[in-house]
């Protein structure tokens, strides 16, 4: 009988490339902190740019809303580019007349951009946590919103 040889250790492969140790990370600067807020407002500016030359009140410019045109009920977004068309030429009172909502919303992005833009130059974080009932009162808001723009004592909501 021959005695039990122990079990060698697995031999590790051997590494074609050295995994490189961690570099230092430099900091980011305010002005590259800022490139994706820059950017956003980029696109942004440039979607409220040609909507503010395309007219959409000239027929052909844009498609339908397809709600509308099946069933003739207004939803939140129509009038939407009628509004930005208006909000870019500087007709205000024509703008939340086209879309109230569409307005309000413009107001909550510009005010989100510059906290957002703000605290990226500071190198600190966006957090905006709605909390279940806001989000539940922000979808209720909406609800509402497009409900009474369809009625007529709200057709003064109506595009």
């Amino acid at each position: 009988m021959t005695a039990a040889q122990p079990n060698p250790a697995p031999a590790q492969p051997a590494r074609a490339h050295p995994v490189p140790a961690p570099a230092t990370a430099r900091p980011a600067t305010a002005a590259r902190r800022l490139l994706v807020p820059l950017g956003t407002l980029a696109a942004v500016a440039s979607a409220f740019a040609y909507v503010g030359l395309v007219d959409p009140n000239e027929p052909g410019h844009y498609p339908v809303c397809p709600l509308l045109r099946f069933t003739g009920v207004y939803c939140p977004g129509c009038g939407g580019l009628r509004s930005a068309h208006d909000f870019v030429t500087g007709h205000f009172a024509a703008a939340v007349h086209s879309n109230a909502l569409a307005v309000a919303g413009y107001l909550v992005f510009a005010a989100v951009w510059v906290l957002w833009a703000v605290r990226s130059a500071r190198g600190l974080p966006l957090r905006i946590a709605l909390s279940d009932r806001q989000w539940w009162l922000v979808g209720a808001a909406v609800l509402i919103f497009s409900v009474v723009r369809n009625l007529p004592f709200g057709s003064v909501l109506a595009p």
